[in-house]
């Protein structure tokens, strides 16, 4: 199950449960839209690219399932990128030209 990170790892910008301007990669790091379009769709640790982030039901449509945010709340963790500013430009500048699904 996703951890709904609670904010965006480069701006620090809010990110609930229900935004659709949350956009994660393959390992769950969490920016917003808008640093994902700055950033080339590269993902500053691992070098992947991203997609937008689902949107988990706040109810529990199968109650006998017991999912939901009722029962599996979003992450109150905040986030923040390792990498300084000048890692990460040079980093998305080295593979930014390679397309997510060759890099």
């Amino acid at each position: 199950m996703l951890e709904l990170r609670p904010n965006c790892e480069l701006c620090d910008v809010d990110l609930p449960p229900q935004s659709s301007e949350a956009r994660i990669c393959s390992y769950e790091c969490t920016y917003c839209a808008d640093c994902v379009e700055k950033l080339s769709n590269v993902c500053p640790t691992c070098g992947g690219g991203f997609a937008p982030r689902p949107i988990r039901p706040q109810q529990a449509y199968r109650p006998a399932l017991k999912l939901g945010l009722v029962n599996h709340p979003a992450s109150r963790k905040r986030h923040s990128s390792k990498f300084t500013a000048e890692d990460i430009a040079a980093h998305v500048a080295r593979i930014k030209e390679t397309p997510p699904q060759e890099r």
